[in-house]
């Protein structure tokens, strides 16, 4: 997303790239109709897959070890960065660059959907607090993606070539994480969180064998008496009911997906669209979209999501919180209304960059603190063998939200 205008200049004529890494402004103005729908068929193939992969990751989760499903993904994601990085050198025309990369955006969010629930599902085990964590790393993810792009542009490296580089960065992370994983199972923290629900059925099951032990003794004539408070808690080899886990959390389900429809609606499809007025001929039409768009939204998105590791207001039964994830709707017009160009519609009411890197703001944090809150909420509100469960439906609705936030972005663009 952050290296938009890499792939941008690979879907012009090859007499147009000298020009498009050059201008801003006026230049987008003429772009092709890959180009100018980019971002929009970048969002419909990253989202939809998100949304299908992380619906059957719902099914296949009971099925298929933990284990095999994420370092499987981190490992099919990595070798399509690593063909993403080679493809910089591979020369190729603008309608089959276009195919290619749109396949492979669906192939890294098909992995991610599978990657992504399951570590939902992970932290569902955990306390809450350890789920903002993921939240947040997350957004401090695209922070750092963020700051790449902008690095790259400050040293002038704005030629193709040099996002062999940018790309690999996705390589070396994806290794680290995979580090990480296979350490994880040798904490005690997580051996002991991941074995507690374990234990407890364990402890449960032999005090429930001794009380009908005792009940048995009493038994008049040895005939068993009918006692209807003695019935387990569930079944440890008893797969949980999807349907009755989301009927204890749909409020939160229903609110992380609308805040993601909202969120997507307009970012990048619309906000990237924004052009400067105080950067007309100067270098801060170069910084405007990396510095105003996306590195502004992913370092509040993630203060936003960082805040719930503080505090967590409003409370997870509280009617306050799908009162604020509703009231986000009002950004969509407002960044409608901003200098989105080009307009054929719609007038302009906020011109000045001042207002755009204001609703920026308050968008990203807002985004970031009420996903975080729900995502943290949902798998608390079910028992604790639910958790997992939770997670994942958690993860889709999340899923769901943006695959929404992807369709309606087509409509609010051909508003304007």
């Amino acid at each position: 997303m952050t290296a938009r205008e890499y792939f941008i200049s690979r879907l012009a004529d090859p007499e147009e790239m000298g020009h498009l890494w050059n201008q801003t402004g006026e230049a987008a103005l003429s772009l092709s109709y890959l180009q100018s729908m980019f971002d929009n068929f970048m969002t419909l193939c990253a989202m939809v897959p998100l949304l299908a992969f992380t619906c059957l990751n719902s099914f296949i989760h009971q099925r298929i070890p933990q284990q095999i499903r994420i370092l499987g993904s981190l490992v099919a994601i990595g070798l399509v960065f690593l063909i993403t990085a080679i493809m910089v050198k591979v020369t190729m025309e603008p309608l089959p660059f276009f195919v290619f990369t749109m396949i492979s955006i669906v192939f890294i969010n098909s992995f991610g959907a599978i990657l992504q629930s399951s570590l939902f599902g992970l932290a569902g085990l955990l306390p809450a607090s350890y789920t903002a964590p993921i939240m947040s790393g997350q957004g401090l993810a695209g922070t750092f993606a963020a700051l790449a792009m902008i690095f790259s542009i400050a040293i002038g490296a704005q030629q193709p070539e040099s996002f062999i580089g940018y790309f690999s960065t996705a390589c070396v992370a994806i290794v680290l994480a995979i580090f990480s994983y296979i350490l994880l199972p040798r904490m005690d923290f997580f051996r002991y969180y991941s074995m507690k629900d374990k234990t407890e059925y364990r402890v449960y099951n032999a005090e429930l064998e001794t009380k009908r032990d005792l009940i048995k003794k009493d038994e008049p004539n040895g005939v068993e008496q009918n006692n209807s408070k003695i019935i387990p808690i569930h079944n440890p080899d008893e797969k949980p009911s999807v349907i009755a886990i989301f009927k204890k959390l749909w409020v939160m389900a229903v609110s992380v997906c609308f805040v993601f429809t909202v969120t997507i609606a307009v970012f990048p499809s619309i906000t990237a669209k924004v052009s400067t007025v105080l950067g007309e001929g100067n270098r801060w039409g170069l910084y405007f979209i990396p510095v105003s768009c996306f590195l502004l939204f992913n370092v509040f998105d993630w203060t936003g999501r960082s805040l719930t590791a503080l505090f967590t207001w409003p409370g997870k039964d509280s009617c306050l919180l799908p009162v604020m994830v509703a009231l986000r709707v009002i950004f969509i017009p407002l960044f409608m209304l901003c200098n989105v160009q080009p307009r054929n519609y719609l007038p302009l009411v906020f011109s000045h960059d001042a207002w755009y890197i204001i609703f920026m703001i308050f968008f990203s944090i807002s985004n970031g603190y009420l996903a975080s809150l729900c995502m943290c909420f949902g798998p608390k509100k079910v028992l604790a063998h639910e958790a997992e469960t939770a997670g994942a439906i958690m993860t889709f609705f999340l899923s769901l939200g943006l695959a929404l936030g992807a369709a309606v972005s087509f409509l609010f663009r051909i508003l304007i």
